[in-house]
């Protein structure tokens, strides 16, 4: 079931701006649920209220319309990660802080992380280069908060913190994975739940 409406039919008059975040909007949800590969830009179109030929007369093609939604995407979470990284939090408050920003963030667009793991997008060219940009982001991030982590064990081998890098992401990606498949939890449900999770993982005391 898709959750964006569809858009009223003729859009003429509708500034230009407007109409490119309506399309990247429904396109980067039908992207994000359906992959790449399966994602059929009449689809769009269709669900978007607008015509075929305007979807490419604004982004060229489907890759050049997968890229305006990464871009869109990549903005959206790396910029928020980047903000939590700013702040003031260390340790595993600034990994579940770090959480909460994400999941406050995407709560009404899950999907959108899914459009950076998707295995069946080009695996050369712009849009290649585009996921390779935001996840190396993404991942730099991490692995920062991961070594003021594990330094904070007593821990700098550069390999175990390649190593629990690679766990938290991966933790990451399966908790958005689950939250697409659960639909009605909220972003506060599910942060209250990797507060438990964590806790009886780690022993960390926050309840």
């Amino acid at each position: 079931m898709w959750s964006v409406a569809r858009a009223k039919a003729g859009t003429k008059g509708v500034p230009r701006l407007e109409r490119e975040s309506q399309m990247l909007e429904v396109a980067s949800e039908i992207f994000g649920n359906e992959g790449y590969a399966a994602t059929n830009i009449q689809v769009v179109a269709e669900r978007a209220g607008i015509s075929k030929p305007l979807i490419y007369n604004y982004f060229g093609s489907k890759e050049g319309l997968f890229l305006a939604c990464l871009d869109r995407a990549g903005t959206i979470v790396a910029d928020e990660i980047e903000r939590i990284a700013r702040g003031d939090a260390v340790g595993i408050e600034r990994g579940l802080r770090t959480l909460e920003g994400m999941f406050t963030i995407l709560e009404p667009q899950p999907y959108l992380w899914k459009l950076f793991y998707d295995p069946t997008a080009p695996s050369t060219g712009a849009v290649a280069d585009a996921i390779d940009h935001y996840t190396q982001r993404i991942a730099k991030l991490a692995d920062e908060g991961v070594a003021e982590l594990m330094g904070l064990a007593g821990n700098t081998d550069p390999v175990d913190i390649s190593a629990m890098t690679a766990l938290w992401l991966g933790i990451v990606d399966s908790l958005m994975n689950w939250w697409m498949e659960h639909p009605d939890e909220s972003a506060d449900a599910m942060m209250q739940r990797c507060v438990r999770l964590l806790s009886a993982l780690l022993g960390d005391s926050r309840q």
